[in-house]
């Protein structure tokens, strides 16, 4: 049985870290290319945002290569967000507010802040970026680039994710896991299947004609997976999606602690992986081919078996090589790869959680909003 088990922790080991390795290998930043650029709307939803909207402005100001507007959306916020957006706007004739609209019965309240922001929008990429999010000063060119370049019209991308606590250092990191380690992305860019459609709904750029074309952020009003279900609906129209490397363009502070981690990758877990079909099938592939090689190794040493010995150790090897190369290209905490199988067994606990809670019927609660979790 322990044979058994530690061969089936190398097989899954090995799926994870050839296809990561792979995917590394062909994940690249975007790049502005040759000729004029098209014009980029920065568009940022904002709901109490005081503490950010500020640096956020100021990065996409500070926007070179490409003609640029930034407009934010005031969702409502209570702490003086708006008046600093107003501020910025009085001196800098690019930045403009707008002040949203009340939320209507069945939206998620991102959602009709960025249909808002993309009817407003006046040139013809828009770039959607969460408020947390600081840009380089290329970010804008080099993304309406590699969309020129590459025929695309929508081009996403992971901030490097700035992690402070040991909670973020070891949680944060496992996005990139199960997208990296998953998800073919040979095949993603050769095909527009809307199954190979994935994205970041804090840096996600697309063609406003395609925008328009698919009904915007309304199409999917009641959905919180904007990263996933714009990708999907550009694709299921006969268009092209695809990931860059956004590490050496963006940077983002996603959550600051421990409660936020979790109701933060709650709120659209059954979106992704916490389905009844889904997330079986997930547990199986994150917890036998990243938790199980590291039991049966132990188990292994503690019975002196040589054949699990070398079976599970192997897998091990296979594991810390990718999570390494991971770490070194995305620029993640070492802390990560140390305690990455802890980090699996938290996202699995916080799948499984919002599998029963949707089941029982419990909201998802984010922004001081609640909604339907389905």
């Amino acid at each position: 049985m322990l044979l058994a088990l530690s061969l089936i922790g190398l097989a899954l080991a090995a799926l994870f870290a050839v296809m990561c390795l792979v995917n590394l290998s062909v994940l690249r930043p975007p790049e502005a290319g040759e000729g004029p650029l098209p014009a980029v709307s920065i568009l940022i939803p904002a709901r109490d945002e005081a503490a950010n909207i500020g640096a956020a402005l100021d990065a996409a100001l500070a926007q070179a290569g490409t003609q640029v507007e930034v407009v934010v959306l005031d969702d409502g916020s209570t702490d003086g967000t708006d008046r600093i957006v107003e501020d910025y706007a009085a001196r800098d004739a690019r930045a403009r507010l707008l002040r949203g609209a009340d939320l209507p019965q069945g939206w998620i309240g991102k959602q009709h802040a960025c249909w808002q922001l993309g009817r407003a929008a006046r040139h013809p990429v828009l770039l959607f970026v969460d408020a947390d999010v600081r840009l380089a000063p290329d970010a804008a060119a080099r993304m309406a680039g590699q969309m020129q370049e590459d025929g695309l019209d929508l081009v996403s991308g992971f901030p490097r994710q700035i992690t402070g606590t040991w909670a973020e250092r070891i949680v944060i990191p496992q996005i990139f896991v199960t997208l990296l380690g998953y998800l073919p992305l040979p095949m993603a860019r050769a095909s527009t299947d809307p199954s190979f459609g994935a994205g970041c709904g804090q840096l996600l750029a697309i063609r406003a004609e395609a925008w328009h074309g698919l009904g915007g952020h309304a199409a999917f009003r009641d959905r919180m997976h904007d990263g996933l279900e714009l990708p999907r609906r550009v694709r299921a129209r006969g268009g092209r999606s695809d990931l860059c490397d956004a590490t050496p363009i963006a940077a983002c502070r996603m959550y600051d602690t421990p409660g936020q981690i979790w109701h933060g990758f709650m709120k659209n877990a059954t979106e992704g992986m916490a389905t009844p079909r889904a997330l079986p099938v997930w547990t199986v592939l994150l917890f036998g081919g990243h938790v199980l090689p590291l039991l049966t190794l132990v188990a292994a040493l503690a019975t002196g078996a040589a054949w699990s010995l070398a079976a599970s150790g192997l897998a091990c090897a296979l594991l810390l090589a990718a999570r390494i190369a991971m770490a070194r290209r995305l620029d993640q905490p070492w802390l990560s790869v140390a305690a990455h199988p802890l980090g699996v067994l938290v996202v699995l606990a916080i799948q499984w959680s919002a599998l029963f809670g949707a089941r029982r019927g419990r909201q998802a609660t984010w922004r001081g909003r609640s909604y339907g979790m389905n």
